[in-house]
């Protein structure tokens, strides 16, 4: 499957200045974290009692960590 993304201007010039990184192998490695949170969640959901709202924070902590993971590379 291939996917195409838009990309802020701001962005792409970083990521043109970058060339040595393999951006392809970064998104594809965010994607399989953002799965592994679906499916956490998921899980967690069927068995959990959290309110709808509680569950949504709880995600948005996740993502916020995650974001902060790659932000570092």
């Amino acid at each position: 499957m291939e996917l195409r993304i838009n990309i802020p201007e701001e962005m792409k010039d970083t990521i043109e200045k970058s060339k040595n990184i393999n951006w392809s192998r970064v998104a594809r490695i965010a994607i399989v974290e953002k799965i592994k949170q679906l499916e956490f969640l998921k899980h967690f959901k069927s068995d959990s009692e959290l309110t709808k709202e509680e569950a949504l924070n709880f995600g948005r902590e996740i993502n916020k960590k995650v974001a902060k993971k790659y932000a570092e590379i």
